[in-house]
């Protein structure tokens, strides 16, 4: 499982699919954002926590078509496939892989990014704890989505199409959570709501994932 995390990593670098592709999207939702909205520092201070959840959104989506694709392409999926390890502990490495490369710069860098958009200096501790907590799960799903396109021709918006409404619940519970933090309410509810969609897509859809992919392969 070690080395075929490190593999993971090592492709994701090479094949464009790194941190710096997502990290560069991510900071241009941000920059556009405030030439879309106009100079208003209290309308951006306001959305803040919106527009950075939702570019750390489209960012993970960017990658997701190269989760599968390359080993697909030279043909090293079939081999992982029939391989003793489970097809499933497979996919969470994968997932675990893009988290790594996609999802964990995007936490990192969204304090920065935030005072772009005049975020309230509160608000940082609270987008850091959210997207920390919600990102994993877009890694997840995106792991399904890459698994029920595999092998179609320019099936990337075609993930796009399938993953987004997926995509959906952590995105309202990640910002609110960020947002309560911010204005100082209570934050329980959100938390655990966010929490409970991380563990639950985590232990599931890994099994999901790795049924579609079985059937896709034969």
């Amino acid at each position: 499982m070690r080395a075929l995390l490190i593999r993971d990593l090592k492709l994701a670098f090479r094949a464009g699919g790194g941190f710096g592709l997502g990290l560069a999207f991510f900071l241009i939702v941000v920059t556009l954002v405030p030439f879309s909205v106009g100079p208003q520092s209290e309308l951006l201070s306001r959305i803040a926590v919106g527009v950075l959840w939702l570019g750390a959104l489209l960012a993970c989506l960017l990658s997701l078509d190269r989760l599968l694709a390359l080993d697909w392409e030279d043909g090293s999926l079939d081999l992982i496939a029939t391989a003793p390890l489970p097809l499933e502990g497979v996919l969470s490495i994968k997932a675990l892989a893009h988290w790594l490369t996609t999802g964990l710069p995007l936490v990192i860098a969204a304090p920065a990014f935030g005072v772009l958009l005049n975020m309230p200096s509160g608000g940082a501790k609270w987008v850091v704890v959210s997207l920390l907590l919600g990102t994993p799960a877009l890694s997840v799903i995106g792991v399904f989505g890459a698994a029920l396109t595999v092998g179609i021709k320019r099936g990337g918006l075609l993930l796009s199409l399938l993953v987004l409404p997926l995509y959906v619940p952590t995105l309202i519970f990640g910002a609110e959570l960020a947002r309560r933090g911010l204005d100082g309410q209570s934050t329980q509810t959100s938390l655990l709501m966010l929490a409970g969609i991380t563990l639950g897509v985590t232990a599931l859809m890994p099994f999901a994932s790795a049924m579609v992919l079985r059937m896709n392969l034969r």
